[in-house]
């Protein structure tokens, strides 16, 4: 699966773009349906300790999925969001089995 990495507002390391590369090419395992993901970091202005802002959107036939989340890192977020994505995969895949 193709996946492009966004940094807005800094530049991201190579570090950062290698975990989120390979936490979303593990969705693979859960679906073979996968065309692309779109990977946004965003540093917020909030005083709030939690203020990395990771957004992911993976391409899918008929539909696209989308999660946005924060946290005090940006790899945290990372799974927040990769954890939404899968559950997501989920609940698509049930309904294509009923």
């Amino acid at each position: 699966m193709e996946v492009k990495i966004q940094a807005v507002g800094f530049k991201a390391d190579a570090k950062l773009k290698d975990f989120a590369t390979k936490k979303i090419n593990k969705l693979d395992t859960f679906s073979d349906f996968l065309i692309s993901a779109e990977v946004f970091f965003k540093l917020l202005n909030a005083a709030d300790e939690e203020n990395k802002e990771v957004e992911i959107k993976i391409a899918i036939p008929g539909n696209d999925l989308f999660a946005k989340k924060l946290g005090k890192s940006f790899e945290e977020a990372t799974d927040k969001s990769v954890e939404a994505l899968r559950r997501q995969i989920r609940k698509i895949k049930g309904k294509q089995e009923k």
